[in-house]
């Protein structure tokens, strides 16, 4: 199956490709339903594209918003531009901007997104019947139905389903809450996140007396879904028939996107071993992913409907990033400082292969080589000893 891992911007996208992943997706500056990521501009798109192709890997494109008329052209103009610069794919969920690209971009591959909501043969077989290549289905759906659904599909049409991370309470992303709420819409690319906030319930006859929806010290996200998260079953993943295993996550930092990629890696590497040797490296592996923040997780729809249902409190922080590294010389480390660092701290450096941990004895100021007890300011670079060689693109985090 193919590792398909978030590219919200240039850090992520090597951070991907150097941790495992077989193909990214990402957008440009339009028409990628994240408004808020970094995105690409047309000049590093052509740069991630080398990238990406000098690794023998893949590079799908984001379009997956849903155009006005106004928009149309300009989005399949979009299109036209990135297909000629070779991108392997582009993902879209506009029933009429699929059929306008199919005809107006005839080389470019379209996989349907998440968001056209695909539950059914019928459904599929409207997109097969345009053309497309890809399904990334709806998240909906149980493995059982997948499996029936895959069975019916030409050959040369593939499925792709996610396997890790957030998920959107909505159906299959659908979702009008941000837009009501604060005007700025999900499906146009700006999304709030308006479930992950705490509410209250107010009485109609006590409008003064706002009650808190407390479950403990923090409050309870009556609507917050839990993160998905199917380390766990990659088999039955792969028994339903899906092709392309999906990360979520354009938003995440580059650390968020090296560790997961890095899992899910490992994972499907021991599982082409034999099914002993994954189902042993499982407890190890879902200690990693616990290393970023994420909220608590279940399996979705896989298995049925998700267990729990709903109301996962807040996310975890992302304090566990404390640097990315630059390189190493002569026995001393090259940093990026992300979170504090202090003289006598545990660290572990994050590699694509193994976790190597070190005690931190000295911090020297980059620039000055002025010794310091410790490093707090984001994108400080300081050199420090370690006893291996950490290569620049590994990942400094607490022990």
């Amino acid at each position: 199956m193919e590792l398909l891992a978030p590219a919200g911007g240039m850090s992520q996208l090597q951070a991907a490709l150097r941790y495992g992943a077989d193909a990214v997706y990402g957008g440009v500056r339009q028409f990628g339903l994240r408004a808020a990521a970094e995105n690409f501009s047309w000049e590093g798109l052509q740069e991630a594209l080398k990238l990406t192709h000098e690794a023998g890997k893949r590079f799908y494109l984001t379009l997956n918003i849903y155009p006005h008329d106004e928009e149309l052209a300009a989005l399949v103009a979009t299109a036209r531009r990135a297909s000629e610069m070779g991108v392997d794919g582009a993902i879209v969920s506009d029933l009429g901007a699929i059929a306008l690209l199919r005809a107006q971009v005839p080389g470019l591959a379209i996989h349907v997104s998440t968001q056209a909501n695909v539950m059914n043969v019928a459904a599929a077989k409207v997109y097969t019947g345009l053309g497309v290549q890809r399904i990334v289905l709806a998240r909906e759906l149980s493995l059982r139905q997948i499996a029936s659904l895959g069975s019916q599909l030409p050959e040369n049409v593939q499925m792709e389903a996610f396997v890790h991370g957030a998920m959107c309470m909505s159906y299959s992303g659908r979702c009008m809450l941000s837009d009501h709420l604060t005007g700025r819409g999900a499906n146009r690319g700006a999304c709030t996140q308006p479930c992950r906030w705490e509410y209250t319930v107010l009485e109609a006859k006590r409008p003064e007396e706002p009650m808190s929806v407390l479950e403990d010290e923090e409050g309870t996200y009556i609507f917050s879904a839990y993160d998905l998260n199917m380390l766990w079953h990659l088999p039955e993943m792969r028994e339903a028939g899906i092709a392309s295993l999906k990360i979520e996550g354009r938003m995440k930092t580059e650390y968020y996107v090296a560790t997961v990629t890095r899992a899910y890696r490992r994972a499907l590497d021991l599982m082409a071993q034999g099914e002993e040797a994954y189902r042993e490296a499982l407890p190890a592996l879902q200690a990693e992913l616990t290393k970023v923040g994420h909220r608590e997780s279940n399996t979705g729809f896989y298995f049925g409907p998700p267990q729990p249902s709903g109301g996962a409190g807040k996310s975890t922080q992302n304090m566990n990033y404390l640097g990315r590294v630059l390189g190493t010389q002569e026995g001393m480390m090259l940093v990026e400082i992300k979170n504090r660092i202090a003289v006598g701290q545990t660290l572990e450096v994050l590699t694509p292969g193994e976790v190597y941990s070190f005690p931190v004895t000295q911090i020297l100021r980059a620039d000055t080589e002025e010794s310091i007890s410790c490093a707090t300011i984001a994108g400080q670079q300081v050199k420090m000893p370690v006893p291996f060689q950490a290569e620049k693109g590994d990942f400094l985090r607490g022990a």
